[in-house]
């Protein structure tokens, strides 16, 4: 769908964007993360064509962005953090406008208008002037505008800026509307709102990709284990002696349960190719032990970003296997490489 490739923006000294490569699949949903001056919007606005690289190659749905730069933006729906609206226009008479820009042939003009009005639902707001709405309803105006006419990748830069939380919620949900039947590329510095929407997480520093995978799975490679918190109807030396049995667990912690009485907390940990629930299960229903809760846990995506951009250097990144994608280095690695 979109494949960037050796990226690059320098601003006379400065580098704003370094070497960025990687590759945006068809129909999932993207979150862009990073520091502010990391280069995400600059990758943005270098993806949609608003301003041109340095050197490197984008190509989207097929287009060289640089070659063939009117195919390649038939395939994108842009939303800056700033929506491009006209205050003194109407939602409808600004998408009037927005299509006649966009070459959407006349026939089919009135048709798409109503399809992104209640896909954003807006309609009820359709023909008041833009400079009386909410800005949770200016930012619809602007998706409005953005997927109109189709297109398959839409980009959101900080769409949630701004809203109250019931603006932000609904915002959210509109995002994920919007990954059925488009391919979303999401900047946002809200956590949650990556967490709550992406299936895929790409964390920029210094202008380059230093981790790249599910929010699951970024927590994972930052501790290099999955956890498993266990709370069990028994005394811990009972539970102490069962974890002892089982295979490929690493390592484990075992404590009173403060909030059920007659129960140990465990904290279980096994490398991350492991899932050892059904082993933990079935050892402690033999054991005639019963389990209460049994629950994954692991570390918030706001860890993952603190750990992998906090004392990053430029050339801190480490690829994971076959897979493609980066993983973040720790600074034993980062100290290795500067000696090399």
């Amino acid at each position: 769908m979109i494949e960037v490739k050796n990226l690059t923006k320098k601003y006379g000294d400065h580098i704003a964007v370094n070497d960025l490569s990687f590759n945006i699949e068809k129909g999932k949903i993207y979150g862009f993360l990073g520091p502010n001056g990391a280069g995400k919007s600059t990758t943005m606005n270098m993806i949609t064509g608003y301003i041109a690289a340095t050197s490197g190659q984008i190509i989207v749905n097929g287009y060289d962005i640089s070659e063939e730069p009117e195919e390649a933006k038939k395939c994108i729906g842009y939303l800056p953090e700033m929506p491009p609206l006209y205050m003194d226009m109407t939602p409808k008479e600004y998408l009037e406008f927005a299509a006649e820009l966009k070459g959407i042939p006349k026939d089919l003009r009135a048709k798409m208008i109503i399809d992104a009005v209640e896909q954003t639902k807006i309609r009820d707001v359709a023909h008041r002037l833009i400079k009386n709405l909410s800005k949770g309803y200016k930012q619809r105006v602007g998706l409005a505008q953005a997927i109109l006419g189709y297109p398959e990748i839409i980009i959101l830069d900080e769409p949630t800026v701004g809203l109250d939380p019931k603006q932000i919620i609904e915002i959210r949900d509109l995002i994920k509307d919007l990954g059925k039947k488009h391919t979303v590329i999401l900047s946002s510095h809200i956590m949650q709102e990556i967490s709550a929407v992406c299936d895929e997480v790409m964390i920029i520093a210094h202008g380059q990709l230093v981790a790249s995978d599910t929010p699951d799975n970024l927590g994972q490679h930052i501790t290099g284990t999955n956890t498993l918190e266990l709370i069990v109807k028994a005394p811990d030396y009972k539970v102490k002696a069962l974890l002892n049995k089982i295979n490929n667990i690493s390592k484990f912690q075992v404590s009173e349960d403060e909030e059920e009485s007659g129960c140990t907390k465990a904290l279980i940990s096994s490398t991350m190719e492991i899932d050892i629930r059904e082993n933990v299960f079935f050892a402690f229903a033999n054991a005639k032990l019963p389990i209460i809760s049994m629950t994954p846990s692991n570390i918030t995506l706001e860890d993952v970003f603190l750990r992998i951009t906090e004392g990053r250097t430029t050339d801190a990144r480490v690829k994971v296997k076959k897979t493609g994608k980066y993983t973040p280095v720790t600074k034993n690695d980062i100290k290795k490489n500067n000696r090399n």
